[in-house]
């Protein structure tokens, strides 16, 4: 099977995550820049990067890359690539973004026009015709400019990849899925530790952790737009992925996975998504609030995104709930604690500084990842020793 290359964007901060996931299932990195992972593979790797990948947003097959500094090599550049290789003669073909770094071409509604009608030009050459009634499969460009140069690529996801297919309903400020899955796998847990997110909303943390520890591919109750290119990647590849994913899946997994809010609506709601993600025999969801955040056993980790005070009469009440979880967490036998939120003043009041702080952006808003390593579990004596918290 021809190799191709593929873009993968995640959010800014979770690069190395992603990478890990994409050289775990067995391909081959080609670069690593802000915000994506571009890496080769063969066609089955649209279905199996796009069913499996836990942190990315979308899967695109790169078109091609050039250098442009006017609008007329932008023009040039576009219509010198591929495209009748990908997109057919009945083909609805549009730009869906354009994002631009540092590079003279800015515009993202010019870079869109200007891009069309180079595609245009291109496919009357090749398909003699004049007009596209553009009736068949979709086929949408997203295109990325850094420092003037322009790189292309083919969506083959359609709806983001952090829609899983099991969130119907949502709380007022949710995590999307693919960073809370991210954001899981920064830290040592593994199916068969103690998992408790003490602010749960709707129910992403708790739910993410319960589909890794059964093995299920967030991919896999949900439809791709690359399924209907049937020129491009053979059906039995997507029958192939998905009896894979099948295969991985272990519903009898024994966890010890937690999610509480004060809130009972979103508790229910927390429960109603578990059960469409097919892991609510997994997890315990319970009306609680921080003050009365504990747990008996040790070695445990709290991984969590509390309130930031999106609103304005939220912010007096954040120094308290931030100085509660400390409280809480600081009871706490032996356990690691993890916090995403953009909250600036959330070491102060949780009482301790993180032993490590990462940077990553919530869609635009600049969040922080403090992390609080606990104490590493004891030897098990089965060849393998506990993963450290």
């Amino acid at each position: 099977m021809e190799k191709m290359s593929f873009i993968v964007p995640c959010h800014f901060g979770m690069e190395s995550v992603l990478k890990r996931e994409i050289i775990n299932l067995g391909y081959e990195i080609e670069t690593v820049e802000d915000g994506r992972v571009t890496f080769t593979g063969d066609s089955s790797a649209v279905c199996r990067a796009n069913i499996f990948l836990r942190s990315a947003e979308r899967v695109l097959i790169k078109i091609g890359s050039f250098h442009a500094e006017t609008f007329e090599e932008l023009f040039q550049g576009t219509k010198n690539l591929p495209w009748e290789n990908y997109i057919t003669e009945d083909g609805r073909f549009w730009v869906a973004k354009a994002a631009s770094v540092k590079s003279k071409l800015f515009s993202p509604s010019d870079i869109q026009s200007i891009v069309k009608k180079a595609m245009v030009e291109r496919l009357k050459t090749i398909y003699h015709k004049e007009w596209f009634d553009e009736s068949g499969e979709s086929f949408p460009i997203r295109i990325f400019l850094m420092k003037d140069e322009v790189v292309m690529g083919l969506d083959t996801t359609g709806d983001s990849l952090h829609k899983r297919g099991y969130r119907k309903l949502t709380a007022k400020a949710p995590i999307a899925e693919n960073l809370a899955a991210a954001l899981i796998m920064l830290t040592p847990w593994k199916g068969d530790r103690i998992l408790v997110d003490p602010f749960c909303g709707s129910g992403t943390f708790p739910i993410e952790a319960a589909m890794m520890a059964a093995g299920i591919a967030p991919g896999m109750k949900r439809s791709f737009l690359a399924q209907e290119w049937k020129h491009i990647v053979p059906p039995q590849y997507w029958k192939q992925a998905i009896d894979e994913a099948e295969s991985m899946v272990n519903p009898d997994v024994e966890t010890d996975i937690q999610g509480y809010d004060i809130d009972n609506k979103m508790v229910s709601i927390s429960r109603e998504n578990a059960r469409l993600a097919g892991v609510e025999h997994l997890i315990h969801f319970q009306k609680r609030g921080i003050d009365q955040l504990s747990h008996p056993k040790k070695y445990g980790f709290l991984v969590t995104n509390p309130p930031y005070g999106e609103r304005i009469e939220e912010k007096e009440n954040l120094p308290a709930i931030y100085r509660e979880l400390g409280e809480r967490y600081s009871a706490l036998d032996s356990w690691s604690m993890y916090v995403i939120t953009a909250f600036e003043q959330a070491e102060h009041y949780i009482g301790r500084k993180a032993d490590k702080n990462r940077k990553i952006y919530n869609g635009m808003m600049k969040t922080y990842y403090y992390q609080y390593i606990g104490a590493k579990p004891p030897y098990r004596g089965n060849g393998r020793s506990g993963s450290g918290g």
